[in-house]
C-alpha cells in the first residue's frame, strides 16, 4: 500500500464521485483512479466503495478506513513540515489562514493584534477551504486559521461570529423584487448548496429545509464559494450561502435575506491544542478582546497598520 493509495481514496470518498475527484483533484484519468481503487481495495481485503444513485458511497468498511487514512496523511504532512521547519530556523514565523472571503472582513483585525509583534516576526497569510484549513493546522502549516467548526479534526475553537444564510440569484431573476425570500420559493427552482467537502454548510443547509417542512433536494452541491456564485450565474438557480458571500459577488449575482427565522453557520478561530507558540497565545487574547466589536470600526483597523 502507498500513500498515493490514500490519497486517492480520500479525494473519491470526499468528492463522492470518481469522475470528480479524478478530474478536479487529482488530475488524472477516471479508469486509472479506479484501477488504483481497486489495487487498494484488493490490499485491505474488503469492499470500501459502492455505487449508488447518488454516486460513490462509503461501504461500512470505507467509513472506518478514511478516518484512519486523513490521520496517516496528516501525520505523513506533519513529519514533512516538522522537517522543513528544523532545516530552516530562523525568524520567527506566524501562519494565519482564512477561509476564502473572510480575508475583507478579518484579515484588518488580525494584523491589529499582532501590531506589536510585526517588527520581531514574519505573518505569512493564506486562503483555502474550511476543511484544507483544519488539516493545515493539524499539520503545523498554519498557526491559526478563521474557519468553520470541522468535525472531523481535533482542534480548538473561539466562535467570532455567526453569520446568517442569504440566497444568490441571477440579477434579472423574478425574486430580486422581494425583499426577503421564503424558503418555500426554492420549489422549483435549481438549488445549489454545500457539498459533502463543506459538511458544515451542508448540515445547516439540511436542517434548516427540513425544519422549514420542505423536501428539497441539491441539484449541484459545491466546495467553495467561487463555484456557488459561477452556478448561480451559469444555471440561473438558487444558491443558499454564508453571508461573507456578498464580499465576492459579480455584477450578474445578487443577494437576498431571507425571511423569518433565518439559519446561521459559526466562523472561529481555529488552532492546534499542540501548538504552544506564545504568539499564538497573544493573538487569541487579543482576539478574544475584539472579536464583539462591530465591523464598522475595521477602516480604523486599516490605517493603524498600514492596510488602508
Amino acid at each position: 500500500m502507498e500513500l498515493r493509495h490514500l490519497r486517492y481514496f480520500v479525494a473519491v470518498a470526499e468528492e463522492g464521485s470518481l469522475t470528480t475527484a479524478a478530474e478536479l483533484r487529482l488530475h488524472t484519468s477516471q479508469p486509472s483512479l479506479s484501477r488504483q481503487i481497486r489495487d487498494l481495495e484488493s490490499e485491505v481485503g474488503v469492499e470500501l466503495l459502492f455505487r449508488s444513485v447518488h454516486g460513490v458511497e462509503l461501504t461500512a468498511a470505507g467509513k472506518a478506513f478514511l478516518d484512519h487514512a486523513r490521520l496517516a496523511l496528516m501525520q505523513v504532512d506533519a513529519a514533512v513540515e516538522a522537517a522543513r521547519r528544523a532545516a530552516q530556523p530562523a525568524r520567527k514565523t506566524f501562519a494565519i489562514g482564512f477561509q476564502t472571503g473572510h480575508e475583507m472582513n478579518w484579515l484588518p483585525r488580525a494584523m491589529y493584534v499582532l501590531r506589536d509583534e510585526l517588527k520581531s516576526i514574519q505573518v505569512t497569510v493564506s486562503s483555502d477551504y474550511s476543511p484544507n484549513l483544519a488539516a493545515a493546522l493539524v499539520c503545523g502549516r498554519l498557526d491559526v486559521a478563521f474557519l468553520r467548526l470541522e468535525p472531523a479534526f481535533d482542534l480548538s475553537y473561539e466562535v467570532v461570529d455567526h453569520e446568517p444564510l442569504i440566497v444568490l440569484m441571477p440579477g434579472d431573476h423574478r425574486l430580486t423584487s422581494r425583499e426577503a425570500i421564503h424558503p418555500r420559493e426554492f420549489i422549483g427552482e435549481i438549488f445549489i448548496g454545500g457539498s459533502n467537502k463543506a459538511r458544515v454548510l451542508r448540515a445547516v443547509t439540511e436542517d434548516y429545509l427540513r425544519r422549514a417542512g420542505l423536501d428539497i433536494k441539491l441539484d449541484h452541491g459545491v466546495d467553495n464559494m467561487a463555484m456557488a456564485i459561477s452556478l448561480v450565474a451559469s444555471t440561473r438557480g438558487l444558491a443558499l450561502m454564508p453571508a461573507y458571500a456578498k464580499n465576492l459577488l459579480p455584477r450578474s449575482v445578487v443577494s437576498r435575506p431571507l425571511e423569518g427565522e433565518v439559519p446561521t453557520i459559526d466562523l472561529a478561530v481555529g488552532y492546534s491544542k499542540a501548538n504552544a507558540s506564545p504568539i499564538l497565545k497573544l493573538f487569541l487574547g487579543g482576539m478574544k478582546q475584539l472579536g464583539s466589536e462591530s465591523p464598522m470600526n475595521l477602516s480604523a483597523l486599516r490605517v493603524d497598520n498600514g492596510l488602508a
